[in-house]
């Protein structure tokens, strides 16, 4: 019998913690990262006919190396679209990073858990093994922060490969600014938790100036792409603090701008001018979405 299933799943941002989720970190120290699912998506179908042949196809709503995950959503959507309906979130996720693994990415798990799973994701990662709690703040603290994080995209591909081996190299040698900038950016996500279940606002921004300061820590060039926009703002006070939004090197940047509407609207009306596009955005809250639909036509 001919079947099409179609599958949607998110892109995220992560807020806290990125890069102690890489095996080559968390099989030796425990990992944990904040991240969101955000309503930018990754469509895939698949189509078997009646003579079980197959056909896959995608089509991101977001362009791949923008920093929001896309890859890894590309790759849970291939799996939940050729798995049976009854597997699991968590399944499908470690099936997405293991493709990864196979192809020779030397990435963390994050990406996969986000676009499973979906909504606000609080992730640990110890050796292999990924444990995952769903944050659920009130909406009125959801809302906050979807106003006062405010997204770009650049259109500068994400960090070079050179540039992300550099880091791990220099953390193999035991390097002690990387050393020390893993350990800030496990304690930026350790403090973002904390800030988010108890709806703090001053909180998620000291996690993010904590992030900054670790990102600097591991390569200062992770961010350089985004200071000549943000730091003046920063500087006068419209930025609280902001941060990559992946890898960095390029790509997707988030920043926590004041409450006063007109902080939101001097910092767009900055990064339109050095070429990023604002970039509208609100929790997705749910992670896998499948459909299937029988003798298609």
């Amino acid at each position: 019998m001919a079947k099409e299933v179609t599958v949607k799943v998110p892109v995220r941002i992560d807020l806290a913690g990125g890069w102690t989720d890489v095996p080559v970190y968390c099989i030796e120290q425990p990992g944990m990262v904040v991240n969101v699912a955000i309503n930018r998506f990754i469509t895939a179908s698949c189509m078997s006919d009646d003579e079980r042949k197959m056909e896959v196809s995608y089509r991101t709503e977001m362009p791949t190396g923008c920093g929001l995950g896309t890859s890894a959503a590309m790759n849970v959507a291939l799996v939940a679209a050729i798995s049976p309906a009854s597997e699991k979130p968590a399944s499908i996720a470690e099936k997405a990073y293991q493709i990864e693994a196979v192809l020779g990415n030397t990435g963390g798990r994050q990406d996969q858990w986000a676009s499973a799973f979906g909504g606000i994701q609080h992730l640990t990662f110890e050796a292999e093994q990924v444990t995952n709690a769903r944050l659920v703040p009130s909406e009125e603290f959801t809302q906050w922060l979807e106003q006062h994080l405010v997204l770009f995209d650049t259109h500068l591909p994400h960090v070079s490969g050179d540039l992300h081996r550099g880091v791990w190299s220099r953390y193999a040698s035991g390097d002690s600014d990387v050393i020390q900038g893993l350990a800030t950016l496990y304690q930026a996500a350790e403090g973002m938790v904390k800030s988010i279940v108890s709806e703090e606002a001053e909180g998620v921004a000291d996690a993010l100036k904590s992030v900054m300061q670790g990102v600097d820590l591991l390569d200062p060039r992770l961010h350089d792409p985004f200071r000549a926009v943000l730091e003046p703002l920063e500087a006068i006070g419209h930025v609280v603090a902001w941060k990559a939004m992946g890898a960095g090197g390029g790509g997707v940047v988030g920043a926590l701008v004041r409450t006063e509407q007109d902080s939101v609207n001097t910092v767009t009306q900055a990064a339109m001018k050095a070429g990023w596009a604002p970039l509208s955005w609100k929790v997705e809250p749910i992670g896998v979405r499948r459909k299937e639909n029988l003798n298609p036509e």
